[in-house]
């Protein structure tokens, strides 16, 4: 980690976007994200049995998600209604946020900034999560996977231009926090600055390869670069 990397890449942003998953909440801590695939692979194979196969062995909620609506829109649709729930319920028992998220999300409001979360999560499970632990009033919007259109989830920058929009902001002057190399890709697709946060070790070179303007593998780190220095 490079505290003055972290220090640059928020000097110059007035708002803060968050990736939600990864950043802020372990969404799946507390029912596997491969057991939810397989549930939503058997749904999906039960509306549309040609799917079966297709969808065999994806550990992945959204690529269950993707590969759904790229066949067959109607069964794709209903899969996001199932991923949506299985998402709330999900956040319900994914235990506490993230170590760090919270003295990040407060140091966005100490700093004068204005955070917003961008995810391929659903809305609803954000707003669960955040409301479930009082962070709602750190959060100015909430911009969640668009319903039926999973080929705007990141990388396609939809959600953070659709943020920047809603608080009358221009994209370069916001930065985005993510854990996927999908959310440095969207970032700069954009020329919003990127800090990768690598909670897993293989990340932190995929991060710095693809040109993160930041990486760290702690969520507290963030938090003291973002917060106001003595004497500013």
């Amino acid at each position: 980690m490079d505290t003055d990397d972290l220090n640059a890449a928020f000097a110059g942003a007035s708002v803060v976007l968050f990736d939600f998953d990864g950043p802020i909440c372990d969404v799946f801590a507390g029912r596997p994200a491969d057991q939810v695939a397989r549930d939503l692979s058997k749904l999906a194979a039960e509306g549309n049995p040609e799917l079966e196969g297709k969808l065999s062995g994806i550990d992945d909620p959204l690529e269950v998600l993707r590969l759904t609506h790229e066949a067959d829109d109607a069964a794709g649709l209903a899969i996001e209604r199932a991923l949506t729930t299985a998402e709330v319920e999900a956040v319900g028992v994914a235990g506490d946020p993230v170590s760090g998220a919270v003295a990040s999300l407060e140091a966005v409001r100490a700093s004068g900034r204005g955070a917003a979360v961008v995810s391929n999560n659903s809305a609803e499970a954000v707003r669960a999560f955040l409301d479930r632990h009082g962070l709602s009033e750190h959060v100015l919007t909430i911009v969640g996977r668009p319903e039926g259109h999973p080929e705007l989830m990141k990388p396609n920058p939809h959600s953070l231009i659709a943020a920047a929009e809603r608080l009358d902001v221009d994209v370069s002057l916001c930065a985005l926090i993510g854990d996927s190399l999908t959310d440095i890709q969207a970032a700069h697709a954009i020329g919003s600055a990127a800090i990768g946060f690598a909670n897993k070790p293989r990340k932190h070179q995929l991060f710095v390869e693809a040109g993160a303007e930041a990486v760290t593998d702690s969520m507290q780190a963030i938090a003291q670069a973002i917060s106001p220095q003595p004497g500013t």
